[in-house]
C-alpha cells in the first residue's frame, strides 16, 4: 500500500493491456483456445509469454524491487 506499489501495479496493467491488444487476444486464450485447436500463431505465442515471464521474474523484478 505504497506509492511505489501502486505505481508499479498501475503500470503493469497498463503493459498487460498493451499486450493483449498486440497479440490479438489474452494469455488464458492464447493457452486455451489456440493450444488446443494447434494453432501455431498461438503456441509461439504462449512459448513467448512464459519466456517473458520468467527474465521477468528472474531479471528485472529484483532489480525493480531494489529501486
Amino acid at each position: 500500500f505504497t506509492p511505489d506499489g501502486f505505481l508499479l501495479v498501475v503500470v503493469g496493467g497498463f503493459l498487460v493491456g498493451f499486450g493483449t491488444r498486440y497479440a490479438d487476444g489474452c494469455t488464458s486464450g492464447h493457452a486455451i483456445m489456440g493450444l488446443s485447436i494447434m494453432n501455431w500463431p498461438s503456441m509461439i505465442a504462449v512459448i513467448g509469454f512464459f519466456i517473458g515471464g520468467l527474465v521477468m521474474t528472474h531479471l528485472f523484478l529484483p532489480l525493480i524491487l531494489k529501486l
